[in-house]
Protein backbone atom coordinates (compact mmCIF):
# COMPACT_ATOMS: atom_id res chain seq x y z
CA UNK A 1 0.00 0.00 0.00
CA UNK A 2 1.07 3.37 -1.10
CA UNK A 3 2.14 5.13 2.26
CA UNK A 4 0.88 8.62 1.02
CA UNK A 5 -2.75 6.87 0.67
CA UNK A 6 -2.87 6.85 4.61
CA UNK A 7 -5.82 8.37 5.56
CA UNK A 8 -4.45 10.40 8.74
CA UNK A 9 -7.77 12.42 8.75
CA UNK A 10 -9.18 9.93 11.11
CA UNK A 11 -7.92 7.64 13.81
CA UNK A 12 -6.92 4.29 12.93
CA UNK A 13 -9.57 2.66 14.33
CA UNK A 14 -13.39 2.75 14.65
CA UNK A 15 -14.42 4.96 16.99
CA UNK A 16 -17.95 4.22 16.25
CA UNK A 17 -17.13 1.26 18.61
CA UNK A 18 -15.73 1.22 21.99
CA UNK A 19 -13.42 -2.04 20.53
CA UNK A 20 -12.43 0.92 18.47
CA UNK A 21 -11.79 3.96 20.72
CA UNK A 22 -10.25 1.34 23.15
CA UNK A 23 -7.54 0.10 20.81
CA UNK A 24 -6.91 4.32 19.95
CA UNK A 25 -6.81 5.59 24.06
CA UNK A 26 -4.28 2.22 24.67
CA UNK A 27 -1.98 3.32 21.59
CA UNK A 28 -2.10 6.88 23.23
CA UNK A 29 -1.41 6.11 26.66
CA UNK A 30 0.88 3.62 25.89
CA UNK A 31 3.92 4.99 28.62
CA UNK A 32 6.67 4.00 25.81
CA UNK A 33 5.56 7.35 23.69
CA UNK A 34 7.70 9.26 27.14
CA UNK A 35 10.49 7.80 24.90
CA UNK A 36 9.39 6.99 21.46
CA UNK A 37 13.05 7.15 20.13
CA UNK A 38 14.16 4.59 22.40
CA UNK A 39 11.00 2.22 22.36
CA UNK A 40 10.13 3.33 18.75
CA UNK A 41 13.27 4.51 17.14
CA UNK A 42 10.68 7.43 16.11
CA UNK A 43 11.72 10.87 18.09
CA UNK A 44 9.03 13.58 17.80
CA UNK A 45 10.88 15.01 15.35
CA UNK A 46 11.48 12.15 12.70
CA UNK A 47 7.46 11.64 13.41
CA UNK A 48 7.08 15.46 12.46
CA UNK A 49 9.27 15.15 9.67
CA UNK A 50 7.09 12.01 8.33
CA UNK A 51 3.76 14.05 8.95
CA UNK A 52 4.68 16.69 6.87
CA UNK A 53 5.66 14.81 3.99
CA UNK A 54 2.65 12.30 3.82
CA UNK A 55 0.82 15.60 3.88
CA UNK A 56 3.00 16.77 0.93
CA UNK A 57 2.72 13.31 -0.33
CA UNK A 58 6.47 12.95 -1.08
CA UNK A 59 6.89 9.61 1.34
CA UNK A 60 8.71 6.93 -0.08
CA UNK A 61 6.85 3.95 -1.57
CA UNK A 62 9.09 1.30 0.70
CA UNK A 63 8.14 3.10 3.69
CA UNK A 64 5.09 0.73 5.90
CA UNK A 65 1.73 2.05 6.89
CA UNK A 66 2.61 0.91 9.83
CA UNK A 67 5.41 3.62 10.22
CA UNK A 68 3.00 6.11 9.03
CA UNK A 69 0.37 5.61 11.90
CA UNK A 70 3.31 4.73 14.66
CA UNK A 71 4.76 8.91 13.58
CA UNK A 72 1.13 9.95 14.01
CA UNK A 73 0.39 7.55 17.39
CA UNK A 74 4.29 9.56 18.72
CA UNK A 75 2.53 13.35 17.29
CA UNK A 76 -0.87 12.61 19.23
CA UNK A 77 0.74 11.69 22.02
CA UNK A 78 2.76 14.69 22.73
CA UNK A 79 0.85 17.35 21.08
CA UNK A 80 -2.10 19.08 22.24
CA UNK A 81 -4.75 19.00 19.00
CA UNK A 82 -5.84 22.78 19.34
CA UNK A 83 -2.97 24.59 20.48
CA UNK A 84 -0.59 22.52 18.48
CA UNK A 85 1.80 22.85 21.55
CA UNK A 86 4.13 20.51 23.03
CA UNK A 87 2.53 18.63 26.92
CA UNK A 88 4.77 17.93 29.27
CA UNK A 89 5.51 14.32 29.85
CA UNK A 90 4.01 13.84 33.16
CA UNK A 91 0.89 15.45 32.22
CA UNK A 92 0.01 13.34 28.73
CA UNK A 93 -1.79 10.46 29.07
CA UNK A 94 1.36 8.58 27.73
CA UNK A 95 2.70 9.66 31.64
CA UNK A 96 -0.52 9.32 33.37
CA UNK A 97 0.70 5.64 34.45
CA UNK A 98 3.69 6.47 35.15
CA UNK A 99 3.77 9.57 37.24
CA UNK A 100 0.09 8.48 38.60
CA UNK A 101 1.36 5.31 40.22
CA UNK A 102 3.42 6.28 42.98
CA UNK A 103 0.24 9.04 44.15
CA UNK A 104 -2.31 5.59 43.43
CA UNK A 105 0.38 3.26 45.88
CA UNK A 106 0.22 6.12 48.20
CA UNK A 107 -3.46 6.65 48.79
CA UNK A 108 -3.70 2.98 48.87
CA UNK A 109 -1.75 2.37 51.39
CA UNK A 110 -3.27 0.80 54.96
CA UNK A 111 -4.15 2.82 58.08
CA UNK A 112 -3.69 6.08 56.78
CA UNK A 113 -2.46 8.97 58.92
CA UNK A 114 -4.20 12.48 58.68
CA UNK A 115 -1.33 13.94 56.98
CA UNK A 116 -0.62 11.06 54.33
CA UNK A 117 -4.01 11.23 53.59
CA UNK A 118 -4.07 15.25 53.11
CA UNK A 119 -0.80 14.86 51.48
CA UNK A 120 -1.56 12.74 48.70
CA UNK A 121 -5.18 13.89 48.16
CA UNK A 122 -3.55 16.82 47.45
CA UNK A 123 -0.94 15.85 45.59
CA UNK A 124 -2.60 13.80 43.27
CA UNK A 125 -5.54 16.28 42.44
CA UNK A 126 -2.87 19.01 41.64
CA UNK A 127 -1.56 16.25 39.27
CA UNK A 128 -4.94 15.51 38.11
CA UNK A 129 -5.69 19.77 37.69
CA UNK A 130 -2.22 19.62 35.52
CA UNK A 131 -3.58 16.81 33.28
CA UNK A 132 -6.65 18.43 33.12
CA UNK A 133 -5.68 21.72 31.35
CA UNK A 134 -2.80 20.00 29.63
CA UNK A 135 -5.73 18.00 27.46
CA UNK A 136 -8.67 20.40 27.95
CA UNK A 137 -10.31 21.67 24.76
CA UNK A 138 -8.52 24.42 24.16
CA UNK A 139 -10.96 26.05 21.04
CA UNK A 140 -12.06 28.85 24.17
CA UNK A 141 -9.70 30.59 26.91
CA UNK A 142 -9.76 29.22 30.24
CA UNK A 143 -9.57 32.35 32.82
CA UNK A 144 -7.15 31.97 35.62
CA UNK A 145 -9.72 32.73 38.13
CA UNK A 146 -11.64 29.18 36.93
CA UNK A 147 -7.89 27.29 36.65
CA UNK A 148 -7.57 28.53 40.29
CA UNK A 149 -11.35 27.80 41.29
CA UNK A 150 -11.35 24.49 39.93
CA UNK A 151 -7.93 23.21 41.71
CA UNK A 152 -8.90 24.51 45.20
CA UNK A 153 -12.17 23.22 45.05
CA UNK A 154 -10.64 19.76 43.67
CA UNK A 155 -7.96 20.20 46.69
CA UNK A 156 -10.86 21.04 49.20
CA UNK A 157 -13.32 18.21 48.09
CA UNK A 158 -11.12 15.84 47.76
CA UNK A 159 -9.26 16.28 51.03
CA UNK A 160 -12.61 16.70 52.97
CA UNK A 161 -14.26 13.48 51.57
CA UNK A 162 -11.25 11.52 52.60
CA UNK A 163 -10.84 12.57 56.06
CA UNK A 164 -13.93 12.16 56.69
CA UNK A 165 -14.89 8.80 55.46
CA UNK A 166 -10.97 7.85 57.19
CA UNK A 167 -13.07 9.54 60.50
CA UNK A 168 -16.16 7.52 60.14
CA UNK A 169 -14.24 3.75 59.65
CA UNK A 170 -11.86 4.92 62.37
CA UNK A 171 -14.82 5.22 64.58
CA UNK A 172 -16.90 2.36 62.98
CA UNK A 173 -17.71 -0.71 65.87
CA UNK A 174 -15.80 -3.11 63.11
CA UNK A 175 -12.51 -5.47 63.69
CA UNK A 176 -9.35 -3.91 63.50
CA UNK A 177 -9.38 -6.52 60.10
CA UNK A 178 -12.57 -4.41 58.66
CA UNK A 179 -11.54 -1.39 59.46
CA UNK A 180 -8.09 -1.48 57.73
CA UNK A 181 -10.02 -3.45 54.87
CA UNK A 182 -12.16 -0.53 54.68
CA UNK A 183 -9.79 2.66 54.92
CA UNK A 184 -8.45 1.22 51.39
CA UNK A 185 -11.30 2.08 49.55
CA UNK A 186 -11.90 5.36 50.98
CA UNK A 187 -9.66 7.08 48.06
CA UNK A 188 -11.95 6.30 45.32
CA UNK A 189 -15.18 8.23 46.39
CA UNK A 190 -12.78 10.84 47.32
CA UNK A 191 -11.24 11.03 43.97
CA UNK A 192 -13.91 10.67 41.57
CA UNK A 193 -16.09 13.62 43.37
CA UNK A 194 -12.46 15.44 43.58
CA UNK A 195 -12.17 15.22 39.93
CA UNK A 196 -15.87 15.47 38.56
CA UNK A 197 -15.74 18.96 40.57
CA UNK A 198 -12.01 19.90 39.37
CA UNK A 199 -13.70 19.98 35.74
CA UNK A 200 -17.34 20.96 36.44
CA UNK A 201 -15.37 23.94 37.81
CA UNK A 202 -12.19 24.53 35.29
CA UNK A 203 -14.94 24.52 32.39
CA UNK A 204 -18.28 26.15 33.80
CA UNK A 205 -16.94 29.04 31.73
CA UNK A 206 -17.48 26.79 28.39
CA UNK A 207 -21.62 26.90 28.96
CA UNK A 208 -21.60 30.52 28.80
CA UNK A 209 -19.51 30.82 25.81
CA UNK A 210 -19.75 27.72 23.99
CA UNK A 211 -16.69 25.51 22.25
CA UNK A 212 -15.52 25.64 18.52
CA UNK A 213 -17.77 22.92 16.40
CA UNK A 214 -16.47 22.09 12.56
CA UNK A 215 -18.57 20.07 9.95
CA UNK A 216 -17.46 16.98 8.61
CA UNK A 217 -15.06 18.99 5.84
CA UNK A 218 -13.36 20.64 8.88
CA UNK A 219 -14.64 23.75 8.55
CA UNK A 220 -15.32 26.00 12.22
CA UNK A 221 -18.27 27.29 12.22
CA UNK A 222 -18.33 29.19 15.53
CA UNK A 223 -19.32 28.31 19.29
CA UNK A 224 -21.93 26.61 20.30
CA UNK A 225 -23.13 26.13 24.00
CA UNK A 226 -24.99 22.68 23.04
CA UNK A 227 -22.12 21.41 22.14
CA UNK A 228 -19.97 22.66 25.27
CA UNK A 229 -23.35 20.77 27.94
CA UNK A 230 -22.85 17.64 25.60
CA UNK A 231 -18.99 17.73 25.95
CA UNK A 232 -19.13 18.52 29.59
CA UNK A 233 -21.57 15.83 30.60
CA UNK A 234 -19.89 13.13 28.59
CA UNK A 235 -16.31 14.36 30.48
CA UNK A 236 -18.46 14.13 33.91
CA UNK A 237 -19.23 10.65 33.23
CA UNK A 238 -15.53 9.60 32.38
CA UNK A 239 -14.65 11.46 35.72
CA UNK A 240 -16.32 9.48 37.62
CA UNK A 241 -15.79 5.97 36.02
CA UNK A 242 -11.82 6.42 35.44
CA UNK A 243 -10.93 6.52 39.04
CA UNK A 244 -13.16 2.85 39.37
CA UNK A 245 -10.68 0.55 37.66
CA UNK A 246 -7.38 2.40 39.60
CA UNK A 247 -8.47 2.71 42.95
CA UNK A 248 -10.97 -0.35 43.35
CA UNK A 249 -9.15 -3.01 41.14
CA UNK A 250 -5.83 -3.33 43.32
CA UNK A 251 -7.16 -3.41 46.91
CA UNK A 252 -9.52 -5.98 45.59
CA UNK A 253 -6.59 -7.41 44.10
CA UNK A 254 -4.06 -7.33 46.94
CA UNK A 255 -6.48 -8.93 49.33
CA UNK A 256 -6.46 -11.88 47.37
CA UNK A 257 -3.09 -11.60 46.96
CA UNK A 258 -1.82 -11.44 50.74
CA UNK A 259 -3.73 -14.45 51.26
CA UNK A 260 -1.15 -16.46 49.02
CA UNK A 261 1.93 -18.47 50.47
CA UNK A 262 4.68 -16.32 48.66
CA UNK A 263 3.33 -13.03 50.32
CA UNK A 264 2.75 -14.57 53.62
CA UNK A 265 6.33 -15.65 53.81
CA UNK A 266 7.89 -12.85 51.95
CA UNK A 267 5.86 -9.75 53.34
CA UNK A 268 8.02 -7.15 52.02
CA UNK A 269 6.63 -7.61 48.50
CA UNK A 270 3.15 -6.78 49.02
CA UNK A 271 4.57 -2.72 47.87
CA UNK A 272 6.22 -3.71 44.69
CA UNK A 273 3.35 -6.05 43.23
CA UNK A 274 0.66 -2.93 44.37
CA UNK A 275 2.43 -0.95 42.29
CA UNK A 276 2.90 -3.19 39.42
CA UNK A 277 -0.51 -3.62 39.91
CA UNK A 278 -1.57 0.05 40.07
CA UNK A 279 0.30 -0.05 36.81
CA UNK A 280 -1.38 -2.77 34.88
CA UNK A 281 -4.59 -0.57 36.57
CA UNK A 282 -3.67 2.70 34.89
CA UNK A 283 -2.44 1.25 31.32
CA UNK A 284 -5.77 -0.67 30.94
CA UNK A 285 -8.10 1.13 33.08
CA UNK A 286 -7.59 4.71 31.41
CA UNK A 287 -8.28 3.42 28.29
CA UNK A 288 -11.65 1.64 29.52
CA UNK A 289 -12.72 4.99 30.91
CA UNK A 290 -12.24 7.58 28.03
CA UNK A 291 -13.49 5.08 25.60
CA UNK A 292 -17.01 5.32 26.62
CA UNK A 293 -17.26 8.74 24.21
CA UNK A 294 -15.17 9.49 21.19
CA UNK A 295 -13.09 11.89 21.35
CA UNK A 296 -14.24 14.08 18.69
CA UNK A 297 -18.30 14.24 19.94
CA UNK A 298 -21.02 14.79 17.36
CA UNK A 299 -23.89 16.52 17.65
CA UNK A 300 -27.27 17.07 15.41
CA UNK A 301 -27.41 20.78 14.18
CA UNK A 302 -31.36 20.02 15.08
CA UNK A 303 -29.84 20.00 19.18
CA UNK A 304 -28.19 23.44 18.57
CA UNK A 305 -28.62 27.05 18.67
CA UNK A 306 -30.79 28.65 15.68
CA UNK A 307 -27.53 29.89 14.55
CA UNK A 308 -26.11 26.20 13.48
CA UNK A 309 -29.40 25.00 11.68
CA UNK A 310 -30.20 25.10 8.23
CA UNK A 311 -26.15 25.97 7.05
CA UNK A 312 -24.55 23.69 3.91
CA UNK A 313 -20.98 22.77 3.55
CA UNK A 314 -18.90 23.97 0.31
CA UNK A 315 -20.50 21.60 -2.26
CA UNK A 316 -24.12 23.22 -0.81
CA UNK A 317 -25.04 20.28 1.03
CA UNK A 318 -27.19 20.28 4.42
CA UNK A 319 -25.41 19.99 7.49
CA UNK A 320 -26.67 18.06 9.87
CA UNK A 321 -24.38 17.24 11.96
CA UNK A 322 -21.51 18.85 13.85
CA UNK A 323 -18.00 18.12 15.64
CA UNK A 324 -15.99 19.09 18.60
CA UNK A 325 -13.47 17.96 20.80
CA UNK A 326 -14.53 17.00 23.62
CA UNK A 327 -12.00 17.44 25.95
CA UNK A 328 -10.85 15.16 28.89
Amino acid sequence: MDPNTVDLSKPRYDQGSFGGRFKHFVAMSDPRCLLPGLFFDMPIEKSKDILERHKANMLPPTMSEDTVWRAKQVYDSMIHPDTGETILPPFRMSGFAVFGTPLIVGMLLPNPTLFRTIFFQSVNQTHNAAVNFSNRNASQPTSTKDLITGYIGAVLSSVSIAVGLNQLVARANVTAATRTLLSRFVPFPAVATASSCNMLLMRRSELSTGITVHDEEGTKHGASKAAAKSAILQTLVTRVILPAPLLIIPPVAMILINKTPILKRFPRLALPIESAVCVIAFVFGLPFAISMFPQVGTINASEMEPEFQNLKDSKGNPINAFFFNKGL
